[in-house]
């Protein structure tokens, strides 16, 4: 009789062991799974206590527990390696097994266990907890350890589907989520916080954020706000480019942080890190929903950088644009730049130098007064590398910051340069859109001013063209415009005519290089009237002039500056004589006319000359009978010229110097640096070729004018030996 109760009770057990099976099936998380597990068995089978411990890490944790003894449940996580082996690989019971080294037999015992056994859950021989049945009383076990086993492999896989599906749900559930929050249009701020919210939640973490990287600087940012409070760096920076360098807890479940690699495109846009600060690790299922959850946020963080980047440049662009608008009503109410400039230093927080075509300054400013801008030693610089740039070009000072030059140009001509304390390299395409509408800007205040300038200049022209070629029929208004210009009429004044030969220069530059020189000209002198009279350059100062301020200085420093933009650039001036009245403009103007063209087409020495001391040139520069010339130099001159090329002696400027000394031997020979003596020599050797007595008037007369014509029209065809002992 005691043998079929038995045998009822057994069939009994395994009918609960198959409907438990068929009903776990059912549920859709581990956690509802387990815990009906346990509440049947402790009513249904009235077992008193009923649990299941799960390997998490290194550690089983109780995951379920129905009935008495809670203080069983309590005493776990305990560690998996201070319980035995066995617990995990088969059945254990109270009755059979005993080990005092198991900390979880132990506990059993100390909280008044009297009746257990276990069941091990594996999967494919690959362990990850059991289950534990119980009595706080004594009670014989039954002989069901087979049907226990293999409840514990059906439960097993049970529960590994249970997590499959709690997985799948997790997943849907977080698309749901995803779509129901994906909105362009939601601040930036709040994407991360509901992001690291989900991950805190979803995996029990304490603590959830997320670092950005940086590509430029190499290294993590933090993308406030975090879930849980944060106290890690801001910036974390990249020793190199390992990843797991930077971030050991990278993939990998087991401990209490946990990092996870945001990837776009095969390429990482930063990582989500999170943390159980107070107790519990992270699990393989923990890294699962992070990976899931992870493409989600790398791609939403990054639709949402580019839509933000996008708002912002659309936000940059409207505001470039109100730039736009002020500015160009600025240039239509004034003239200066120091509003385009301050915009322009406004928008890119440094420093802006505003320099005209010849590298001169003309607008500045500064973001830190504290420390100036050496602009002097900046334009110095920029002028050694203008000319080898089309457009643009970066200079530095010692103790400043990278200079870019930006040139500022209107019809195919240069105006001037536009200059920002930043280095271009750095520049975005909105930078460089910035630094192209503000050249606009530039441009359009340059030709304004051009245009304000040529009309000026077109009055003035006007004005000196009638003083010096017209006739002055109201003397009361031309004297009233020249008090404009401070030009005292009756002061004594002296016109100079000037030529500009390019010498290899475009011949289009001439008219550049007349507006450089002007502008020197007003720096260096106040006192002088500069114009164009027909087609004519014109420099009217007054006739006394200081020393370092007289007309050679004045014609060196003309060459000198116009030598600093344009090599080889000569310049030929001639320049008539002193006024006393209004009248005498129109003669000083005639004889500069007379001067230049002498010192232009005919003298082979100086590049400029005073009317009055050309004396005879003037005459002789109109003789144009080349075959005339040629027969009075051959009939004065010729023997002479042909001794001096056959012996190396240069007879004819000795001849010259004595005439030029009205025949006085001792003035010759110290201008010849020659003993008296030998300048004898040569008069009597001069005196024998030419057949000729130099004591005569009209033979002195005669060779003089023969000199004269022979540096005029022969110098350039035949040069003469040096002058030899």
């Amino acid at each position: 009789m005691h043998n079929i109760k038995l045998n009822r009770l057994m069939k009994d057990v395994e009918e609960h062991l198959r409907n438990t099976s068929r009903q776990l099936i059912q549920f859709d998380t581990e956690e509802e799974a387990l815990q009906y597990l346990t509440n049947y068995f402790h009513a249904a089978v009235n077992f008193d206590f009923v649990g299941v411990a799960l390997i998490e890490a290194d550690a089983l944790i109780c995951k379920a527990w129905s009935g008495k003894l809670d203080s069983i449940a309590a005493a776990f996580p305990i560690p998996v390696g201070r319980c035995t082996p066995k617990l995990l690989a088969q059945n254990l019971t109270s009755q059979k097994d005993g080990d005092e080294n198991c900390l979880l037999i132990s506990k059993l015992k100390e909280m008044g266990a009297k009746t257990w056994f276990t069941v091990p859950l594996a999967e494919k021989n690959r362990p990850f907890g059991f289950c534990i049945f119980g009595y706080d009383h004594y009670v014989p076990l039954l002989d069901l350890e087979q049907s226990f086993e293999e409840f514990g492999k059906d439960i097993a896989v049970i529960l590994k589907m249970v997590k499959k599906k709690e997985m799948q749900s997790k997943r849907i559930k977080g698309m749901e989520w995803i779509s129901q929050s994906l909105s362009l249009e939601k601040p930036f701020e709040n994407y991360i916080a509901d992001l690291t919210a989900k991950a805190g939640l979803w995996t029990k973490a304490d603590f959830a954020c997320i670092y950005a990287y940086n590509e430029k600087e190499n290294s993590f940012v933090f993308q406030p706000p975090a879930y849980g409070k944060m106290d890690h760096p801001k910036i974390i920076p990249m020793d190199n480019y390992r990843l797991k360098d930077t971030f050991p807890y990278l993939e990998e479940p087991g401990s209490s942080q946990l990092t996870i690699p945001l990837v776009v495109n095969v390429k990482t846009v930063g990582v989500l890190h999170i943390e159980k600060k107070h107790a519990g690790r992270f699990t393989e299922e923990d890294l699962a929903v992070l990976d899931f959850l992870s493409q989600y946020i790398a791609a939403l963080l990054e639709n949402a950088r580019l839509y933000n980047n996008e708002k912002e440049r659309k936000n940059r662009l409207l505001s470039l644009l109100d730039y736009e608008q002020k500015l160009i009503k600025e240039t239509v109410k004034n003239e200066s730049f120091d509003a385009i400039l301050s915009a322009f230093a406004e928008i890119f927080k440094s420093s802006v130098v505003l320099f005209d075509q010849f590298m001169q300054p003309i607008a500045f400013q500064t973001i830190s007064p504290e420390k100036p801008v050496n602009v002097t030693a900046l334009a110095q610089e920029a002028k050694k590398l203008k000319k080898s740039f089309k457009d643009g070009f970066t200079v530095q000072n010692p103790d400043e910051p990278v200079f870019s030059f930006w040139r500022i140009s209107a019809e195919n001509r240069l105006l001037g340069f536009l200059t920002i304390g930043r280095n271009p390299d750095g520049f975005d395409e909105f930078d460089r859109l910035t630094v192209d509408l503000f050249k606009n800007i530039c441009s359009i205040q340059f030709m304004k001013q051009r245009l304000v300038l040529e009309a000026k200049e077109q009055e003035k022209d006007s004005f000196v063209s009638q003083i010096l070629t017209g006739k002055i029929k109201n003397k009361k208004s031309v004297l009233q415009y020249a008090n404009f210009l401070q030009w005292d009429l009756f002061k004594s004044h002296r016109v100079a005519v000037l030529s500009i030969a390019p010498d290899g220069q475009k011949e289009d530059q001439t008219a550049q290089i007349w507006d450089f020189i002007k502008s020197k000209l007003l720096e260096w002198d106040k006192d002088i009237i500069t114009a164009s009279v027909e087609g004519l350059f014109i420099v009217i100062a007054p006739a006394t002039r200081e020393k370092g301020h007289d007309w050679p200085a004045l014609h060196e420093k003309m060459e000198h500056w116009a030598a600093d933009e344009w090599k080889n650039c000569a310049l030929f001036m001639g320049i008539g004589s002193e006024t006393a009245n209004v009248e005498d403009y129109q003669e000083s103007f005639k004889q500069a006319l007379q001067a230049h063209k002498v010192v232009k087409a005919r003298l082979r020495k100086g590049k400029f000359a005073f009317f009055e001391a050309l004396g005879s040139y003037t005459i002789l520069h109109h003789l144009n009978n080349p075959t005339a010339i040629d027969l009075f130099l051959r009939k004065q001159l010729g023997p002479l010229i042909e001794y001096s090329d056959s012996k190396s002696m240069n007879l004819c400027h000795t001849l010259d110097v004595y005439l030029k000394n009205n025949g006085n031997v001792n003035s010759t020979s110290k201008e010849l640096f020659m003993h008296r003596s030998s300048l004898l020599y040569r008069l009597e050797r001069i005196e024998s070729l030419l057949n000729i007595r130099l004591n005569d008037s009209e033979t002195r007369f005669n060779l003089m004018m023969a000199l004269k014509l022979y540096e005029m029209y022969e110098y350039r065809k035949k040069r003469l030996p040096d002058e030899g002992s």
